[in-house]
């Protein structure tokens, strides 16, 4: 199993604010420039830093898609209204879910956008009651119009290399540079309820995962994207754990790093694809030292042990011998890149895919 190595403020003549989560609108002086109709008008660094893409994005997206301020004139700075930025978020939208720009620019034109914020009509008028309104940061919303993207060549991920991937994996790509951890998470979500753990894994995570870190060591940047992709990576997998049925294997699974290693990120994977076999397992992180881990396996009295490891310096056939595997009948698994198949001993199994991981782990535990 082979893993990846890595509000605006008050509007004037009104007398209350209107209700928003963007905290570049608290910047009236420079950003928001008040006008005839009462709504304030954001420049191009305001709305770059709400939507989380660069200035020069916004400029091309005028330039090439023509989404850019609707009254802008020659000679004048650039003011995007609140229907330009809902049209822009649109846009991200799309750009979320996988579209290449020009497709997501198309959307962006032909879909009712909604306003990214509430507007009085005036002072004397109060709201009407209503449900909670849909508000979309660079995000996705719940009950959004039909509209097909065409496949195409897009490689997507705005700087990723993501050649032949899916929409969805190009969506998490943006994400994952976006800082938009909320959809990032949605994103995977999504794909773990509709094509389960293995196959988010294989088409969705891991090929994101290997595009950022490929990203970060040609670059020297992006260490912040990648931890917030592992970490929004972590959390849906654990909700797939967290929510899974009893399971079925009177004694556990116990899944652990060995001593030493960080990368856990895979190992939790199978963690949640086995919970989804309704296989139970005690999963334990890269932080339990070797006398941890042997007391773990000697109070679970586990059907299995599988020994992740990432690092070859870590993965020594000696910490096989440190932990209780042969007293108590338990079957031995290794996994990972760290491991060398020719130094196993002969009771230890190497599992060279999640696939084969999940497959061969069920089969022991279940029968």
């Amino acid at each position: 199993m082979t893993g990846v190595t890595m509000r605006p403020e008050c509007v004037q003549g009104h007398d209350r604010p209107s209700t928003t989560d963007s905290a570049d609108l608290e910047r009236p002086a420079q950003d928001a420039v008040p006008v005839d109709d009462d709504q304030p008008r954001l420049t191009v660094a305001a709305v770059a830093r709400r939507l989380g893409v660069a200035p020069a994005t916004l400029r091309t997206w005028d330039r090439r898609y023509g989404l850019g301020p609707s009254d802008h004139t020659s000679g004048r700075h650039r003011r995007y209204g609140p229907d330009d930025i809902a049209r822009l978020e649109q846009m991200q939208r799309a750009l979320l879910r996988g579209a290449s720009p020009a497709e997501a620019a198309r959307y962006a034109r032909t879909v009712a956008a909604p306003l990214p914020q509430r507007y009085p009509a005036a002072a004397e008028e109060p709201p009407q009651e209503a449900g909670p309104e849909p508000l979309m940061l660079s995000g996705l919303l719940e009950g959004e119009p039909e509209f097909k993207f065409e496949g195409g060549s897009n490689t997507g991920g705005r700087g990723l290399k993501l050649s032949g991937a899916v929409p969805r994996a190009r969506g998490l790509g943006r994400a994952a540079l976006a800082l938009d951890s909320w959809s990032a998470q949605k994103l995977l979500i999504e794909g773990l309820d509709a094509d389960g753990v293995v196959e988010t894994w294989n088409t969705v995570l891991r090929p994101v995962l290997r595009a950022v870190v490929e990203r970060r060591q040609r670059s020297g940047v992006g260490v912040e994207a990648q931890q917030l992709l592992v970490d929004c990576a972590s959390t849906a997998l654990r909700s797939v754990i967290a929510s899974a049925s009893p399971p079925l294997n009177p004694r556990p699974v116990v899944l652990a790093p060995v001593p030493g290693e960080a990368q856990e990120l895979e190992l939790v994977a199978l963690a949640a694809a086995l919970a989804a076999n309704r296989v139970g397992h005690r999963l334990f992180g890269a932080a339990l030292p070797t006398e941890g881990l042997a007391a773990a396996v000697r109070r679970s009295a586990p059907a299995a042990v599988v020994l992740w490891a990432d690092q070859s310096h870590y993965a020594a056939p000696r910490v096989l011998e440190d932990i209780p595997i042969t007293r108590q009948r338990a079957r031995a698994f290794v996994a990972g890149a760290g491991w060398a198949p020719a130094s196993l001993p002969g009771h230890v199994e190497l599992l060279d895919s999640l696939e084969s991981a999940v497959a061969r782990v069920s089969e022991t535990v279940l029968g």
